[in-house]
């Protein structure tokens, strides 16, 4: 099985490089299933129904999120309906909305995909991803697990990687949307990545505008950082699987659109 997985997509450019790629992507690697990191799709913080909607549209099949995810207002429509292809970080406090994980099943395949938040570096401090990604695997069984693990700090990611090596089919991180040059498949059979990194414009600050994100470190105000214009970078990973389920390649696939 192959498995197309966007990292963070940044504001209307990652919307549009996403709607401008995916259908050459499907011609060339045939991907079963694609999913994304949509927490920055509106207005690079958040997501809408317009905007979930657009790559939704161009053929994202599931779609993750992380901290933003609370940003718009629209999202609690959105997580209210069971069938939407969106989830939230399962660490999150117990009694939002949503789920954190999605049973898809792909012919004769069960794929599970868990969302998880870190800890470290953030601005709240949530439930333990390590025991919560316990409590899923033991109440949910699938043939191919994918866990979309949206962390800031290198060492608390590369700590769950391990600790679900041989658990996990893929540990693929995601929020700093730097894209890092650690894919691997881990001694017992995960397929690991600090960061797939961003679809956001390349010559920015993180998706946003350059200028204003100098200006923030040089005043120290807290400046409007606005969606950056330009060329976008679209990163992602293709993870392939072999007839035990098991991973088999993880590789990071890097392109400019204008």
């Amino acid at each position: 099985m192959k498995i197309l997985f966007f990292g963070d997509i940044v504001g209307q450019p990652g919307r549009e490089a996403i709607k401008k790629i995916i259908p050459q992507w499907k011609k060339k690697y045939q991907p079963d299933l694609i999913i994304a990191n949509g927490e920055n799709i509106a207005h690079g913080s958040g997501i809408t129904v317009k905007t979930l909607n657009e790559i939704l549209s161009a053929g994202v099949d599931l779609v993750t999120s992380g901290d933003h995810t609370w940003r718009q207002k629209e999202i609690n429509i959105l997580l209210e309906n069971k069938e939407t292809p969106l989830i939230r970080p399962a660490n999150f406090p117990p009694n939002l909305l949503g789920k954190g994980y999605r049973l898809i099943e792909i012919r004769t395949k069960k794929v599970l995909v868990i969302n998880l938040i870190g800890r470290g570096f953030m601005k709240r401090q949530y439930d333990d991803p390590f025991r919560k990604a316990d409590e899923i695997l033991e109440s949910e069984k699938a043939d191919i697990i994918i866990v979309d693990w949206h962390a800031e700090a290198t060492a608390e990611k590369v700590c769950l990687g391990w600790y679900l090596d041989g658990r996990v089919t893929a540990v693929l991180g995601t929020h700093t949307h730097i894209p890092t040059a650690d894919n691997r498949i881990l001694p017992q059979g995960t397929a690991y990545i600090s960061d797939v990194g961003m679809v956001g414009v390349q010559d920015s600050s993180l998706g946003r505008d350059k200028e204003a994100a100098v200006k923030r470190f040089l005043t120290q105000m807290n400046t409007k950082l606005e969606v950056a214009e330009g060329p976008v970078e679209i990163n992602a990973v293709l993870l392939e699987t072999d007839q035990k389920n098991k991973a088999k390649k993880l590789e990071r696939i890097r392109e400019i659109v204008e």
